[in-house]
């Protein structure tokens, strides 16, 4: 289980929830207490009311019309059933319905109500001012409240708020929510890689690299990791190299003393032999002595470079111009390949590289050597130098055929050759320096089609 993620996630609902409820609860309150004042409630109670008084007004209007018509006391208009034709609307409307009196609602707004009384010859119109109470407008001015209560009930405005607030802040604190789970995904997932790696190096897998993403604190806690367990491969691979010279450096001294008291005896009996021989048979011998003294030599050589190769002489640091040591190295040489063309590319204002002189010198001639052998007698050889971070680089290519496999496999382990020139122990011996002065000595693709050289030193 992701224990970062659960904490990044369980701090996210700790920190919004009860916020969360609280103001939920705050603003649920709030809208209760301000649709409380709503004037929904008041206003069907006002209309009511209304609707009585109107209702208890309009009776009595009608009471007291009615009263003052019976007892003769109010003036009347006469519309005569000979004038028929001439009747107001109301009036003809009255006296087609056949009813024996009828109370009507007229004048501006309703301020006026009139009153109907059928007679034998006609129709008696009484009317009773009504002041500032305009019926109609009081009628309609009710209907719109109660369609406006009707309205409010339906739609339950405060249910309608609170359900449209919870949904509301449900959704925002879903998104959120989401979204906290994808930032804690993306932050635990560095730091569980990370801790993975430390797993994987901690059981000696020290080619364990993790992918770098972004450039903030985890990001830069990535690199470091990738760049201690390059590090730490490298020095690895190199304690590994080192402890295998090392053990080549004890088998060669062992055989180089084998060898150099063997070689003494062999070379003085077949010297003997030969001065004993007579004058008839000189000539033979001489010759197959001088076979058995030249293979005799050849070993020899063999044990002074087992005897070199097994030797450690003191290191002495101090900082070295590679550029000039470079153009040094390739001027002596260039009397012993006079077909070979030198070129350099020396990088301008080179820092300086902290290393043994005779050691670098020694790397340098034995790459230029191998590199003029490889390019043959008209082939072309490069010396290139340049600086990267707080590493100064030598570079050495050649245009020969480049490097077989087999080559490839074993280039750097101590071998024993038989050539006229070489012992087989030169790289071996050139990357053991590089390794001593805190560089390394590795393979570059070629600049020129074949071999590449790489020598790092660090900076003085």
């Amino acid at each position: 289980m992701n224990r970062i993620r659960t904490r990044l996630i369980l701090a996210f609902l700790l920190a919004t929830v009860l916020p969360l409820i609280a103001t939920v609860w705050i603003m649920t309150s709030l809208l209760e207490r301000s649709l409380s004042f709503s004037t929904t409630k008041e206003l069907d109670r006002l209309s009511k009311s209304l609707q009585e008084t109107g209702r208890h007004y309009y009776n009595q209007a009608r009471e007291n019309l009615r009263a003052g018509a019976d007892s003769g006391t109010l003036p009347h208009k006469d519309f005569s059933k000979t004038d028929e034709g001439g009747w107001p609307a109301d009036i003809a409307d009255f006296w087609q319905s056949g009813e024996p009196d009828r109370f009507v609602i007229a004048g501006t707004g309703g301020n006026r109500l009139d009153y109907f009384v059928r007679r034998t010859d006609g129709v008696w119109s009484y009317s009773r001012d009504l002041g500032d109470i305009h019926l109609d407008d009081l009628s309609r001015e009710y209907r719109d409240a109660r369609k406006l209560v009707q309205l409010a009930e339906e739609r339950n405005l405060r249910r309608g708020f609170t359900i449209t607030l919870i949904l509301m802040v449900a959704t925002v604190w879903i998104v959120s929510f989401v979204w906290l789970i994808y930032l804690a995904n993306r932050v635990s997932r560095p730091m569980q890689q990370l801790t993975a790696g430390l797993a994987e190096l901690a059981t000696g897998r020290l080619e364990t690299r993790i992918p770098a993403e972004g450039d903030d604190e985890i990001g830069r806690a990535v690199a470091a990791f990738n760049r201690t367990a390059a590090e730490l491969q490298q020095s690895r691979d190199r304690l590994v190299y080192l402890t295998q010279i090392a053990s080549w450096q004890a088998l060669a001294r062992k055989m180089a003393h084998e060898l150099k008291n063997s070689l003494t005896p062999i070379r003085l009996t077949v010297e003997e032999i030969l001065a004993r021989q007579p004058e008839s048979e000189r000539q033979f011998m001489t010759q197959a002595a001088q076979i058995v003294v030249d293979e005799i030599e050849a070993l020899e050589r063999r044990v002074r470079a087992f005897s070199d190769f097994s030797a450690e002489p003191a290191l002495r640091m101090t900082a070295l111009d590679v550029n000039a040591i470079l153009e040094e190295r390739i001027s002596l040489l260039k009397t012993a390949h006079p077909g070979i063309e030198y070129r350099t590319e020396a990088a301008p204002n080179l820092a300086r590289a902290l290393g043994d002189s005779d050691r670098v010198k020694g790397i340098l001639t034995n790459l230029l050597e191998n590199a003029a052998d490889a390019a043959g007698i008209s082939g072309t050889v490069l010396g290139r130098s340049s600086e990267s971070g707080d590493r100064v680089i030598v570079e050495i290519h050649d245009s020969g055929a480049g490097l077989s496999d087999e080559a490839l496999r074993t280039l750097f382990e101590p071998s024993i050759s038989f050539k006229t020139r070489g012992m087989g122990l030169g790289l071996s011996i050139a990357r053991k320096d590089a390794l001593v002065c805190n560089g390394d000595l590795g393979l570059v693709p070629g600049k020129l089609g074949g071999a590449g050289f790489r020598l790092t030193l660090p900076k003085a």
